[in-house]
């Protein structure tokens, strides 16, 4: 009964969440300003027969914008019907690939009513990671420095992903109120064995190293050597995928797992996050904290105590539901998860988190609820539960394009 009337008051709220006055930004694309902004955000190179993007936000870390992920879409569809392209790749501008979803101008577009704004943002994003995740040519992403959040999504779900001394791969979202998203729910939920918990819930950094052993990546290269991959790869005219994945092991670079690598404690990863809820998560790490003294638990449980509860129990049961999942499905529910983070009928952590941690860069966040014990299983599910009668669900082509991984 008490969950049935906090879904009522959401989805009246997600009403008047849809129903805000807007000055929708997104309205006014076809203008020249805008187009240009599109262009200069998302560059192409054209190559013997292929064409590359390059994600062009530097100052930002190529954070990921609406007009980002519009003119991705746009332009992967075009190429996918052009005969003359045999593959795509992506890369970044600086010392990132992309730093996930521009979640700062999120925050302040919420903050000023434009929630429209915020729909249209995960609504093209979401659109093009499906597209990618079922694109019929093979893909190559160069994830040359920072890889985060939205920076997963727009790479993992594509054929090949180049790992290199200079990746540093996260899902943080936990620590600003939020879930990994972008289609993490599906990527995460398919590593060996509890991996996928372990960085949902800790927000962990993994070296190239570590990408490409976790499965995160299918190719290393050491990042001096990645001009001179790239001029071998624009020379390639196929769209065989075993032609490209013959030429990047040739070109790349073969590495180990050291001594600190995250490959030695799988075993002890997968018996702390395979337990059933967080808390039993946080009792094991302690136990095995007491019992061994390594540095890894000793983080992850100083992490894991600085993230959002709420975040925390919502998107441990998001990889989970994962795993039994489609890409498509995964889309859809994390499109409705994020909608309920961002209506704040439950938490303000979304907004919280990122005036914390990115806007007054306090570090300290109030989370409400404050504890793990504090949060109730019909908060959760409500993070789950559809839209509403008035709040229209994430709509995917899938009558035209099947998910096949």
């Amino acid at each position: 009964m008490q969950f049935m009337k906090v879904l009522s008051l959401a989805q009246r709220s997600l009403r008047g969440f849809r129903l805000l006055p807007q000055n929708r930004s997104f309205s006014v694309l076809a203008t020249t300003a805008v187009d240009e902004d599109l262009k200069s955000e998302v560059l192409i190179e054209g190559k013997a027969s292929a064409r590359a993007v390059i994600l062009n936000r530097p100052s930002a870390l190529n954070a990921l914008t609406t007009n980002m992920g519009f003119r991705l879409k746009k332009l992967y569809e075009s190429w996918e019907d052009n005969s003359d392209i045999g593959f795509v790749m992506m890369k970044g501008s600086g010392r990132a690939f992309c730093a996930g979803g521009d979640i700062v101008t999120l925050y302040h577009l919420l903050n000023e009513g434009k929630v429209e704004d915020c729909k249209d943002f995960f609504r093209h994003l979401y659109t093009f990671i499906y597209i990618l995740g079922t694109y019929l040519k093979p893909h190559v992403a160069i994830l040359d420095g920072i890889t985060m959040g939205g920076g997963g999504g727009v790479s993992i779900p594509g054929t090949f992903r180049i790992a290199t001394d200079k990746t540093i791969f996260a899902t943080p979202e936990v620590h600003i109120g939020f879930h990994p998203d972008a289609g993490a729910s599906f990527y995460l939920s398919h590593l060996p064995g509890h991996l996928g918990e372990y960085l949902a819930l800790t927000g962990e950094k993994l070296n190239g190293v570590d990408a490409l052993a976790a499965g995160l990546a299918t190719h290393f290269a050491m990042s001096a050597k990645l001009s001179w991959i790239d001029e071998r790869l624009a020379k390639l005219v196929t769209d065989d995928p075993s032609v490209i994945d013959s030429s990047l092991a040739q070109y790349g670079d073969i590495v180990y797992p050291d001594k600190k690598s995250i490959v030695h404690r799988i075993e002890a990863i997968d018996d702390c996050f395979g337990r059933e809820t967080v808390e039993e998560i946080v009792d094991a790490l302690e136990s095995e904290a007491a019992r061994t003294n390594q540095d890894w638990c000793t983080s992850a449980l100083k992490k894991i105590k600085e993230a959002s509860p709420l975040s925390l129990k919502v998107s441990l049961r998001s990889v989970r539901e994962g795993r039994f999942q489609t890409l498509d499905e995964c889309l859809i529910r994390e499109y409705r998860m994020s909608l309920h983070h961002m209506s704040k009928v439950v938490s303000n952590d979304f907004c919280e988190g990122v005036r914390a941690k990115l806007v007054e860069k306090e570090l300290a966040p109030k989370w409400n609820p404050p504890t793990l014990q504090h949060v109730s299983d019909d908060m959760i599910d409500l993070h789950f539960s559809p839209l509403g009668e008035f709040e229209p669900e994430l709509k995917l082509p899938t009558h035209l394009r099947e998910a096949f991984i």
